[in-house]
């Protein structure tokens, strides 16, 4: 059984601003006509939040399904402020309880992160288990984290999760242990309980800087031959791991269900201009993502950080679209990768009509269709062109016919724009990666357009 819960406090504070904003933009209209004004603008808002709540409880009730819930029912309520004691308040605390009783649910999943105390409460006064928003999340990384570096992040999340929500657990949690020297001012349940947390907690983190250490081993060996790395980023089922699987062919699971792909790929991939780069897909963002997450993650995410060029895949069809974009340029913002040079790729458009995707047409924006593999050719070439690390350059070679090896690396890393033979010598014109054709520079014939 889903809570979903509106709190709207803030959205009047905002509505107010706005309507002495409209009324200036007006230049001071009279009462009338600005009461009139404010009256039609207040019932687009009202449109545009109830649009907002519609999409965000369609999101959650598939965030439940993802981790193998069926909903029974879903309760929805608009209040100013949240209860500090349960956050719903009495009332629908008792509403809740007889939907419970009648559709013999088990299991009660809020669309918002619970303090201790409510999580406390709303347990001692239902009949079944209370999940929040960031719980609900992992659980769901724990079902899909499949290598040794997803399962010990997902753990370190659940562990900082859990180590707040230790206190007020039952009187159990209170009480001395047992056994010779824990009679009398001994410790707690609680403190024993705690301090073996922060001990796991302690351990996780060593672990995962082994991870990382071996990690940013392999990452020098890599970077020891430059090639780009282009980083997929996106909200949760926009379609990054069909468009991985669509331009390289990897084959890694494709699935409508959030979080589907948690654990990092990477796979090679060759651009018209015969350069060649290291695609990788990461994991999913959300509304409202966990910071605990955000920083749990972080080394998941350092192909992000890492990356020359980021594609950021939208799910074009989405009414939420626009919001859904900026959930994602916010936790970029997190990771300080804003300001990485980054390509919009629209997905899905073949979910849209013909006008509607004309609409979306403009510079900076590659239309596509992963499932269909339409527009992967302006994607790449969009890739080629955005890649400044190491940029196209234009060079003249004049090699002996015995270097067979620097002319099969020119052709299989450029595109040769000619090639003439004159006695024991080629002379060779290549377009290509600067750091392939400066690694060949004692061959120039003459200097090439930019070294």
């Amino acid at each position: 059984m889903l809570v979903a819960v509106e709190f709207t406090a803030e959205q009047r504070k905002l509505s107010r601003t706005a309507k002495l904003a409209r009324t200036a933009a007006n230049g001071g209209a009279d009462d009338s006509d600005g009461r009139n004004l404010v009256d039609r603008n207040d019932a687009t808002a009202a449109e545009r939040i109830d649009l907002d709540t519609e999409a965000s409880i369609a999101e959650f009730e598939e965030l439940a399904r993802s981790a193998g819930a069926a909903v029974l029912a879903t309760v929805r309520q608009r209040r100013p402020r949240p209860d500090a004691a349960t956050l719903i308040g009495k009332g629908k605390l008792e509403e809740i309880e007889g939907i419970v009783a009648s559709t013999g649910a088990d299991l009660l999943l809020f669309d918002h992160d619970l303090t201790p105390s409510q999580l406390r409460n709303l347990e001692a006064a239902m009949s079944c288990r209370v999940i929040d928003r960031t719980q609900l999340i992992l659980d769901i990384f724990a079902r899909h984290a499949r290598t040794r570096e997803g399962q010990l992040q997902v753990e370190l999340a659940q562990l900082e999760y859990q180590l707040p929500r230790l206190a007020g657990r039952g009187k159990s949690m209170s009480q001395l242990g047992g056994g010779i020297g824990t009679r009398g001012p001994g410790e707690t349940q609680l403190e024993t309980d705690r301090r073996k947390i922060n001990l796991r907690i302690d351990h996780v983190k060593e672990q995962l800087d082994s991870v990382r250490r071996i990690r940013r081993q392999q990452r020098q060996r890599r970077e020891a031959v430059p090639v780009p790395v282009v980083a997929l980023v996106g909200y949760t089922n926009a379609g990054k791991s069909t468009l991985f699987n669509a331009l390289t062919e990897a084959g890694v699971l494709e699935s409508s269900r959030m979080f589907a792909t948690l654990d990092p790929k990477l796979r090679q991939l060759r651009l018209p201009s015969r350069r060649k780069i290291l695609l990788s897909d990461t994991v999913g963002f959300i509304r409202n993502l966990p910071h605990t997450l955000v920083t749990s993650f972080r080394a998941t995410l350092e192909e992000v950080e890492r990356a020359e060029l980021l594609l950021h895949v939208q799910d074009a069809s989405s009414p939420m679209a626009e919001e859904q974009r900026q959930q994602v340029l916010k936790v970029l913002g997190e990771l300080d990768v804003a300001g990485k040079p980054m390509l919009d790729v629209l997905n899905k458009v073949d979910l849209l009509p013909a006008p509607e995707q004309a609409g979306l047409e403009r510079p900076g924006r590659i239309l596509v269709s992963a499932l269909h593999k339409t527009g992967l050719e302006s994607l790449m070439l969009a890739i080629d062109t955005a890649l400044v690390a190491d940029p196209l350059v234009e060079a003249a070679f004049r090699i002996p016919q015995s270097e067979g090896r620097v002319m099969a690396a020119l052709e299989a890393g450029a595109t040769v724009t000619s090639k003439r033979f004159d006695g024991n010598l080629v002379y060779l014109a290549a377009v290509g990666p600067q750091s392939l054709l400066h690694r060949y520079r004692r061959f120039r014939e003459r200097e090439a357009a930019v070294w």
